[in-house]
């Protein structure tokens, strides 16, 4: 959500930053529904001071027997009451066609942010660690599953249809442990606070991140509540309405929940492996700070989860997202990508934003600064920590042998009961 006073100050740079997006002129539309709206407003209130003060002087009139002057009054009342009434109804009107218009509005993107139309203008910033070396044909991670008769898109076709897996044995039990491993690292090693929330939001939630009205369609609904597309709906709108006390601040917390996307305009794109699915588990970091910490937290947000490809000695790059590519209410966002040998190429494994206070307005979320009187908005941040059935895959076609096993990274055989490799001879 966008404020309202920044664009009657700045009409000129919210233009610029609506360019940017490659947006035409928004705000003499939106000033001008503005203006309506507050001249309406003082209008009530002239009209509201009138009626209370015509009410005030029947009851004198009729005091006095001045019965003319009594109904005249009341008349005079009457035809207020029904103007009032009436343009009570035009202001909500208003107000409603002016949130509605702001809420669908995108954030600004942020100074830094690279202009650009595609994927393809974003800018990478730095790469770690090296492409394996296998010393033979690497295959994709669909190939590698299939063949140790542990991924099976058929039979989960047969009772979900496209885009579901099921996975088996060994395969199964590496998921789990990515994902534990993945929520332990968030919450042992970088602070934030396990929580288990729920998997289903009203659709006020998912305006409040941003998921609605525009992305509507990429969501499963059952009834009034929608199944979450990622657990930043519901970490996110823990500070809902909310008033938080400086102190409060930082807040971090992470869950690792299942997610589930409609994929609505991914027709055609993605439909082999497990890339893009209707369904698929995640490890979400979000952190709510002040304004003049966002910055850096966005850094510190990025690098938590970068520790854990690093941790599972996979290589990656962390790129910047051009205009063109940036998401609807992010201010920035770095991409993490993972380096896939079965694909020789990068996929995004993480995507790590800052909302700034676009997402807090738009949930009333704020906070007390210490020694004020007022409240400020809060800033949010979220990111994949990571996303798990890319995890997997990224470590199935880096870590795959020769025979069709899989070396099992050291972080995770604590997880895996001490197994050192999946498949072969394990």
């Amino acid at each position: 959500m966008h404020d309202i006073r920044f664009i009657r100050d700045n009409p000129d740079a919210f233009d610029a930053g609506m360019k940017r997006r490659g947006l035409d002129p928004q705000a003499a539309a939106i000033l001008a529904l503005d203006q309506e709206r507050r001249a309406l407003q003082t209008e009530l209130q002239e009209a509201q001071k009138t009626r209370n003060d015509s009410s005030k002087l029947i009851g004198k009139a009729k005091g006095q027997g001045d019965e003319a002057e009594a109904q005249r009054l009341m008349d005079e009342v009457g035809a207020l009451k029904t103007r009032i009434q009436e343009g009570e109804e035009r202001e909500r009107e208003l107000g409603a066609t002016l949130h509605d218009k702001l809420s669908g509005l995108p954030n600004i993107p942020a100074s830094d942010v690279p202009d650009g139309a595609t994927e393809d203008d974003n800018v990478e910033i730095r790469q770690w660690g090296d492409k394996p070396a296998l010393g033979f044909a690497a295959k994709d991670h669909v190939d590698i599953g299939e063949a140790l008769g542990m991924m099976d898109f058929e039979a989960a076709a047969r009772m979900s249809g496209a885009r579901f897996v099921v996975l088996k044995g060994g395969l199964a039990r590496l998921e789990r442990a990515l994902g534990q491993f993945m929520l332990d690292v968030q919450t042992q090693d970088n602070g934030y606070t396990e929580v288990s929330p729920p998997l289903l939001a009203l659709e006020d939630a998912f305006l409040g991140t941003g998921q609605m009205p525009k992305f509507g369609e990429d969501l499963f609904w059952a009834g009034e509540l929608g199944l979450i597309p990622t657990a930043e709906v519901t970490l996110t709108n823990l500070v809902r309405e909310q008033i938080l006390n400086q102190h409060d601040l930082p807040m971090r917390v992470t869950a690792l929940t299942p997610c589930f996307r409609a994929e609505a305009g991914a027709a055609g794109k993605d439909t082999r492996g497990m890339i893009r699915q209707h369904q698929f588990h995640k490890v979400e970091i979000v952190s709510v700070v002040r304004a003049e910490d966002s910055e850096d937290e966005h850094e510190r947000l990025t690098g938590c989860a970068e520790k854990i490809l690093q941790a599972l000695g996979l290589h990656y790059r962390v790129v910047t997202l051009c205009t063109g590519d940036l998401g609807f209410g992010s201010h920035k966002t770095y991409d993490i990508e993972v380096w896939l040998p079965g694909q020789d190429r990068y996929r995004e494994i993480s995507s790590c934003s800052n909302f700034g206070d676009f997402q807090a307005r738009r949930m009333n979320a704020r906070y007390r600064p210490e020694g004020e009187k007022g409240t400020r908005f809060v800033h949010t941040l979220n990111g994949s920590g990571l996303a798990v059935g890319r995890a997997l895959i990224a470590v199935m076609e880096n870590y795959q042998q020769e025979d069709g096993s899989i070396v099992v990274p050291e972080a995770l055989r604590p997880y895996m009961g001490g197994l050192e490799a999946v498949g072969g001879g394990a």
